[in-house]
């Protein structure tokens, strides 16, 4: 399936967005390249500059953003396997908060996991309102357990011009591994194997 034909059928979609970040070393000797990429989508929001009780609009269409981004996302790394992810949005200033968390609920979350290849762990979030152009950063964490301390990370991700005030930023982020030269300890991906 087409699964960004799929979102622009649901939603009015103005672009799509992706960064890759291609981490060689953070001080050290180089060593593993670390890949970490970010996808979004820029959305109209229906419900800019008014108050509605029900985000049902928002949520259900949703799947298909998760699919997308994920899919985009997953095309990013090259042929490596996603280690961890993360998620978030900016509603533009006549929007809400609450407009981007309708946009990535479990709903979204769901396909998204599939998309990475599995994920066990609850999906780091970030979700704020803006003006077009502010940065965000999406939160990363292990995909199958989120308290492998290795992983904890972020993705810088931003849309020059959006979202505009009536529009909604939605998007992911993975990474195929660890920071580089991360040496702080806690539970490892060698502990996680080892209990499966």
């Amino acid at each position: 399936m087409d699964y960004s034909t799929e979102v622009e059928k649901r939603y009015e979609v103005r672009g799509w967005y992706s960064t890759v970040h291609e981490i060689r070393h953070d001080g050290g000797r180089p060593g593993d390249t670390l890949i970490k990429a970010a996808v979004g989508v820029v959305i109209r929001n229906p419900f800019a500059g008014k108050f509605v009780p029900q985000l049902s609009d928002l949520i259900e269409p949703s799947p298909a953003i998760g699919y997308a981004l994920g899919e985009r996302a997953v095309a990013l790394l090259g042929n490596r396997q996603v280690e961890s992810y993360g998620k978030g949005g900016i509603a533009g200033t006549a929007g809400e908060q609450e407009h981007v968390v309708a946009c990535i609920t479990t709903e979204f979350g769901d396909p998204l996991r599939q998309q990475v290849g599995g994920g066990k762990a609850w999906i780091s979030s970030v979700s704020k309102v803006a003006v077009a152009g502010t940065a965000i950063d999406i939160p990363l964490a292990h995909k199958d357990e989120l308290y492998i301390r290795s992983h904890y990370d972020a993705v810088t991700f931003c849309v020059p011009d959006g979202p505009r005030p009536d529009e909604l930023l939605i998007c992911v982020a993975v990474a195929s591994g660890p920071r580089v030269h991360q040496r702080v300890g806690g539970k490892s991906v060698a502990d996680l194997k080892a209990s499966v």
